[in-house]
């Protein structure tokens, strides 16, 4: 049955999911958008036309917008600190909620958010998107597979250049404190633990700015992770490199196991299979190619479907509210990490903000 919507949010970002997510879906039949929010109301005339919606359906008052209409689920791509405002107003208008990473801008916001979803027994998830494109879901399925044995470590890299300023597409990424942990390594350590299989038990991290940078916050920053089943994992990233060698979409994964190499790279993948040698030798380039999957819909097309599904009362969605709380963790105590030069215990730290 189609869905109906309240799109919130037509900023950057916003203006894609006008676009290109919620269109397709609405081409579909799976949604139907039937109101816009945005404080801006040029914003809005772009996401009218994108979405063919009339003026009366575009509000700059989410509560008007609320009030007025009857959905079933809302959609949020605002910046991560507006996020917990637009989720009590569904929240008190009984409306299921897909929302754009990280759950809040925060560690407390986002506890918050989870009690408060869990109180209303509303159904709620984030857009992980990373995690459900074609090439990392094609090296998933080789790891789920089991034919390289069991995980060893679990490498990430990325590496973009967005130094100049509203290089990375919108202002508050260049004034926030810190861009690159909650901007970018919400996808990239969430892809590192998906891979490792487990939730992280220790976290040490360092990020920082440099000179070059047209930031106020840090941009680049090196993550080690320990995860509860043994698993290694270590995460580099920059906004601010000198060229883009692994930017948005093009990582650099490389997944050790017990008896093979996985590899990701600029969206291809290759593997390597260990032979009865007493020494073996490869280097990248010479291993197997694998063709990635095929599909109807990625990324953020295809959340969508899946929250629908949801609702209907299929699959529960992989990145749930109460389970994307631990992706979160993961950003906010390496933050923590970052500015003390300890490490984390991760689970100890999401238990920390329990009743906060």
């Amino acid at each position: 049955m189609t869905k109906k919507v309240i799109h919130v949010g037509v900023g950057t970002f916003g203006r894609r999911w006008c676009n290109e997510f919620l269109a397709s879906n609405v081409a579909d039949g799976t949604i139907e958008v039937v109101a816009l929010v945005d404080v801006d109301p040029k914003a809005l005339e772009f996401g009218r036309k994108a979405l063919k919606l009339p003026e009366a359906a575009c509000y700059t008052d989410p509560k008007a917008a609320f009030a007025a209409h009857k959905v079933d689920f809302c959609t949020i791509v605002v910046p991560p600190g507006y996020h917990e405002a637009i989720i009590d107003i569904a929240l008190a208008h009984n409306v299921d909620i897909l929302c754009e990473k990280p759950i809040a801008d925060t560690m407390a916001a986002c506890a918050r958010i989870v009690r408060k979803v869990r109180a209303a027994g509303r159904k709620m998830a984030v857009t992980m998107s990373h995690r459900f494109d074609q090439d990392k879901t094609t090296l998933r399925q080789i790891i789920r597979s089991g034919q390289l044995g069991r995980v060893n470590n679990v490498s990430c890299r990325y590496f973009a250049d967005m130094r100049e300023h509203l290089a990375w597409g919108a202002l508050f990424r260049h004034t926030m404190q810190d861009p690159l942990m909650i901007e970018g390594a919400v996808h990239h350590l969430d892809l590192v633990a998906d891979f490792a299989g487990a939730q992280c038990r220790t976290l040490t991290a360092s990020t920082w700015k440099p000179e070059w940078a047209k930031y106020a916050g840090d941009t680049d920053g090196i993550v080690m992770m320990v995860f509860e089943n043994g698993v290694r994992g270590i995460y580099e990233g920059s906004s601010a490199a000198a060229v883009g060698l692994n930017d948005w979409m093009k990582e650099y994964v490389r997944v050790d196991c017990e008896f093979g190499t996985a590899i990701l790279n600029n969206r291809e993948i290759e593997t390597f299979s260990r032979s009865q040698l007493v020494r073996q030798r490869c280097r990248e380039g010479q291993g197997q190619k694998i063709q990635l999957i095929t599909q109807p819909k990625w990324l953020n097309h295809w959340l969508i479907e899946k929250f629908c599904i949801w609702l209907d009362g299929g699959a529960e969605m992989e990145t749930h509210v109460e389970a994307n709380l631990h992706a979160a963790a993961l950003i906010f105590a390496g933050i923590e990490s970052a500015r003390s030069g300890k490490t984390i215990d991760v689970q100890d730290y999401i238990r920390s903000f329990d009743g906060s």
